[in-house]
């Protein structure tokens, strides 16, 4: 799943710039719905990834059964964090 392909889905656009702000919340609460819905742990994991970009993400516990998703998404932040300038 493209990063691009999810804005798409759920914003209407490619580009998270061009979000209407008054869009972002039922955007979210779409994406929310979804990830409770999805079954395929790849398609969860970059629905979860857009969702802690836009700061509405779950809890690890709530959003991944199984441990090793858990600890990839621990991975994930670490690199989101390392990347983030100061």
């Amino acid at each position: 799943m493209e990063m691009q392909d999810l804005l798409q889905r759920y914003f209407g656009t490619p580009d998270l710039a061009n979000v209407d702000p008054a869009a972002m919340p039922a955007g979210i609460d779409r994406m929310l719905v979804d990830l409770g819905l999805e079954r395929d742990r790849g398609r969860r994991f970059a629905l979860w990834t857009l969702l802690y970009m836009l700061d509405a993400a779950p809890d690890l516990d709530v959003a991944f059964k199984d441990e090793t998703d858990r600890e990839a998404a621990r991975n994930m932040m670490d690199m989101i964090a390392t990347a983030a300038p100061d």
